[in-house]
Order: structure tokens, then C-alpha cells, then sequence
């Protein structure tokens, strides 16, 4: 008999005070790698209103304007008074008119700068560089869309994507920055079968009516974007559900970094290990295990060896190997599971080091990996979403079979 079950997945725009935190930590990031590839840094962003706070440790050459770094990306969310056409609802990025930065960043501790540098310290065992801390990641990857993501939070994330085109293109000029969506999707034999219902809640201008709303995004936004074959009379769309949408961003809720992780990753699917990613450098494994392990699932699916498959990898802070790497592929598996767990730990390294090596993340990449998930980005040229690794995983399997 088929077992069906129905999965909803999220996604924010870039304008959701979550999220335009989870940005400027990430521009902020990318500001210190332009000049200063060494740099360390974890910054935290909060904003509420006028106030934009900046919190954490960096280590860093790079010599930069925080609160320009900080205006700018707010503005290219399109908190810009120009934009609204003369009228100032976004005055959180107008400095000129009150808003107000808090700079709390310090350095990073010098206990922990020892264990990740790569020299050898009292106490360390290794002249290693090590992992920025203890945890656990995981990483996830699943055929039910080309991109091998999860489709739920997939299509979630589409729809956000062409909604903020919309905005920023001015094809609907009532647009505001601040959005969510929403994908409800029923599974038959674990595939996809159809959309049960769409939610979408959009911050708008005050001369719009909410019939217009919900008009134009069914028409312009929801039935462009998701799988008409997906999409039945029977499909559910809620659309600004609550009427109206005027007050949202900063002003209508606080923001903090690192509360959209679920969004950031599968949407529920995969599982996540707790760590967030935005406004950390590769050194710490919360973000750079996470994306090694999306890397190494992904090529496990798309090498045909599962059709589903989640890694998890564990670290010490200040070790400089993994203290456990595990493939879960549900059942899903063409070839035994401890040939493919054994392949991947032949094709890829986990050590922390060569994690930033192998994906190259000693670049200013990072604020393009902020919003609409940080996997499944085609459009962003990520190196973990390269499924470069294929034909080696297949041999590596496959000699495993032939006798010695």
C-alpha cells in the first residue's frame, strides 16, 4: 500500500529582520576577506527599528567602515528611502536620519585562536589546525528535484527568490521587502505527488488591496514559479492570510542572526546540528562541515549510489579530524551502506583544514550564500553544489568489490 504524508517547508526574503541580520553578518564577513583571507570572525548582528547591533569576535587586518558595510547592505535589501519613492519606511539604514549602530565586536579568545591555528601550542596535541569548536553537522541531499534538495523548502525558496525580483525590478512597485512563503507538499511513496497549499505574506504598500494582492501573486508569482503538473483545483493558496501587511521589517520585529537555520538548510528534511552559519569564517565547522557534508551527499546521490542520503560528522574544538563521520541513506541505498560510508572517507577529507581547502573558502563568497538557502543555489556557482566528485565515489565503491 502507499504511504502518503504531507511536508511543509518555509523561506524568508532578505528584507525579514532575521534575515537582513544573517546578511549583515555575512557582508561584514566578506569585508575582512577582501583584504585579510586570515581573518577569523563571528560576528552577530541584531536590529530593531533605527538600531543595527554588531556583536562577537573578529581577528582581522582589514581595515573597513563598519557602519558603511552595514547602510549599504540594508539599502541593497532595499531598505532605501529612494526607493519608496520619497516615503521613508526604511529609515533603518538612513544614518543621516537617526539610525544608530552599536559596535560590541572584540578578538577572538586566544585559547581558541591555538587550537585552530595550524602550530603547534601547549596542551595541543597536533601542529594541526584544528576545528573552531566541538559540534556536530549534518548535510543532506535527495533526488526529488534536479537541484537533489528536498522540494518543499525548494519551490519555498524559488518563490521568495522571484518575489524579491519583482520588487527589486519594480514590476510591482507595492512590494515591500519584508516576505515569507510557504510550500505544503504530499508525498506518495516518498515522492512528491502534488501542492496541497501555498502560503505567502508579503509586506506592502498602503495603496494596495488585498484582493489585488492575492491576485497578482497567484497570477504573477506562484503559478510562474511552482510545477504546474504540482498545482491542482484542489491546491490551497493563502496569500497575506492576515488582510493587511504595512509595518514589517526592523520595524515591525526585532532580528537576530542565526534564527532561520532551518530555513537555511533542508526545511525540516535534513536534519540540522544546532550551529548557524551567517557571520562565521571557514574555521569554524558550525558553516564549513555543513557545506563538506552537502558536498559529499550530494555526489553520493548524484553518483547513483542512494537516492536519499544525510551524512553527520563530529569535531572537537582544537582537533584536527572529525571524532566520527556517519551516512544514513534510508533505506535508499543500490549498494551496501559501509562501502559508501567507506568510499567517502576515501574520495573526501573532513579534516577542518581541508575542508577550506578542497571547497576554496578563503574567498568573500559568503553574502551570496545568505539568503534563499545556503544549498540547492544553482544560480550562486557555490562549490559545494558541484557534483565533481561522481566517477570517483563510483570507483571507489566498485573497488571495494573486486577480491584482493
Amino acid at each position: 500500500m502507499a504511504r502518503s504524508f504531507i511536508f511543509s517547508s518555509e523561506s524568508v526574503t532578505e528584507g525579514h529582520p532575521d534575515k537582513v541580520c544573517d546578511t549583515v553578518s555575512d557582508a561584514v564577513l566578506d569585508a575582512c576577506f577582501e583584504h585579510d583571507t586570515d581573518s577569523r570572525v563571528a560576528c552577530e548582528t541584531f536590529v530593531k527599528d533605527n538600531v543595527v547591533g554588531l556583536a562577537g569576535e573578529i581577528t582581522t587586518n582589514a581595515i573597513f567602515d563598519y557602519g558603511k558595510v552595514v547602510e549599504e547592505t540594508l539599502k541593497d535589501i532595499g531598505y532605501d528611502a529612494d526607493y519608496a519613492e520619497g516615503t521613508d519606511y526604511s529609515y533603518t539604514c538612513k544614518f543621516e536620519k537617526g539610525a544608530f549602530l552599536m559596535n560590541m565586536l572584540g578578538k577572538q579568545s586566544p585559547d581558541i585562536k591555538q587550537g585552530v591555528d595550524a602550530a603547534a601550542a601547549e596542551g595541543k596535541e597536533t601542529a594541526e589546525q584544528g576545528a573552531g569548536d566541538q559540534g556536530i553537522m549534518f548535510g543532506y541531499a535527495t533526488n526529488d528535484t534536479p537541484e537533489l534538495m528536498p522540494a518543499p523548502i525548494l519551490y519555498s525558496h524559488k518563490l521568495g527568490q522571484e518575489m524579491t525580483r519583482l520588487r527589486k525590478d519594480r514590476v510591482h512597485t507595492w512590494l515591500r521587502p519584508d516576505s515569507k512563503t510557504q510550500v505544503s507538499i504530499e508525498y506518495v511513496d516518498n515522492r512528491p505527488n502534488r501542492i496541497t497549499a501555498v502560503v505567502v505574506s508579503t509586506m506592502h504598500a498602503r495603496e494596495i488591496e488585498t484582493d489585488d494582492i492575492r491576485r497578482l501573486l497567484r497570477a504573477d508569482l506562484i503559478e510562474k514559479i511552482l510545477p504546474g503538473d504540482l498545482l491542482t483545483e484542489d491546491t490551497e493558496y493563502l496569500i497575506n492570510p492576515t488582510g493587511r501587511f504595512e509595518v514589517g521589517g526592523p520595524e515591525g520585529d526585532a532580528g537576530l542572526t542565526g534564527r532561520k537555520i532551518i530555513v537555511d538548510t533542508y526545511g525540516g528534511m535534513g536534519r540540522h546540528g544546532g550551529g548557524a552559519f551567517s557571520g562565521k569564517d571557514p574555521s569554524k565547522v558550525d558553516r564549513s562541515a555543513a557545506y563538506m557534508c552537502r558536498w559529499v551527499a550530494k555526489n553520493i546521490v548524484a553518483a547513483g549510489l542512494a537516492s536519499e542520503c544525510e551524512l553527520q560528522v563530529a569535531y572537537a574544538i582544537g582537533h584536527p579530524r572529525p571524532v566520527s563521520v556517519n551516512v544514513n541513506t534510508f533505506g535508499s541505498n543500490e549498494v551496501d551502506e559501509g562501502q559508501i560510508e567507506k568510499a567517502a572517507q576515501e574520495v573526501f577529507s573532513f579534516k577542518p583544514a581541508d575542508i577550506v581547502a578542497q571547497l576554496d573558502l578563503l574567498r568573500p563568497i559568503y553574502r551570496t550564500t545568505t539568503n534563499y538557502g545556503h544549498f540547492g543555489r544553482e544560480d550562486a556557482n557555490l562549490p559545494w553544489e558541484e557534483t565533481n566528485r561522481v566517477s570517483e565515489l563510483r570507483n571507489a565503491v566498485t573497488s571495494q568489490s573486486v577480491p584482493a
